[in-house]
């Protein structure tokens, strides 16, 4: 068995948005956890696990699932509808996991969870567990968004205004953000979505950004004078990387099907 084997020192849950671009880093983060004796299971929704995930799963990472209220998959609804639902359900399901985990030998410690998803850390704090949210983006593009939230960028932006300026970063041009920030009242769930990925991030207990200090030291330094930010990346393959770890050649999942055809 594998407590008979290894003794952890803690275990995280690790709970990524169900897109293979959230998925993959957080994967790869959960592989280097794992090296530093941190027993890891990776949390998925019902339906990516019976669809991707039980065919494609990493041997050494244990899965745990629950519901995002489309366990037979999302039928066609608007954004909004699909986050409203997975965070009434899922906050649900997530206590009803950590409850059952609570009798084992290994009771979670801490929860690392997609920034798309801030309603994780209500659950964390309710069982009185380490709340980590996990930016997939660099930090330079979360601190434009922690601008925006904060309601430090004027939009659309105004050459030459101070409130056309985001801290660290040199001065930023229209052609530099996303239309969802340049375009004002375009793709408003895609804005909503980003934005309230900071709604709450000042009562998190770590923020992890999948970066590296040395790429960007002046934007990383900024952030850390308020928010407790370690830089975890980059979250690739260790063979591509460092090669500490001989076995560590795979990306993770793909939920798309490879045309390998000429």
């Amino acid at each position: 068995m594998e407590s008979e084997n290894r003794a952890y020192r803690v275990h995280c849950l690790i709970l990524p948005y169900p897109l293979q671009g959230h998925i993959n880093p957080m994967l790869q983060f959960s592989k280097r956890l794992q090296s530093k004796q941190i027993k890891v299971t990776l949390v998925a929704t019902r339906h990516m696990f019976n669809t991707t995930i039980s065919e494609q799963a990493v041997p050494t990472i244990p899965v745990e699932t629950i519901s995002d209220g489309y366990d037979q998959g999302i039928i066609k609804v608007n954004p909004e509808v699909y986050l409203e639902r997975f965070r009434e359900v899922g906050s649900q399901t997530l206590a009803e996991l950590i409850e059952k985990l609570r009798g084992t030998e290994y009771p979670v410690d801490c929860i690392v969870y997609d920034s798309f998803l801030p309603w994780v850390l209500e659950v964390a704090k309710r069982f009185g567990v380490v709340g980590a949210v996990f930016f997939t983006q660099s930090c330079a593009v979360d601190n434009i968004y922690y601008h925006v939230y904060k309601g430090l960028l004027d939009l659309p932006l105004v050459a030459g205004s101070a409130r056309s300026c985001v801290a660290a970063l040199p001065p930023l041009e229209t052609s530099d953000l996303p239309s969802f920030l340049s375009v004002p009242g375009s793709y408003l769930p895609v804005l909503q979505l980003v934005v309230n990925q900071l709604s709450n991030v000042d009562r998190v207990d770590f923020v992890l950004c999948n970066t590296f200090y040395e790429l960007e030291k002046e934007v990383v330094d900024w952030m850390a004078k308020f928010l407790p930010l370690r830089t975890i990346g980059p979250t690739i393959p260790s063979m591509f990387l460092d090669k500490r770890h001989q076995d560590d050649t795979e990306y993770g999942l793909s939920i798309f099907k490879p045309n390998t055809g000429t």
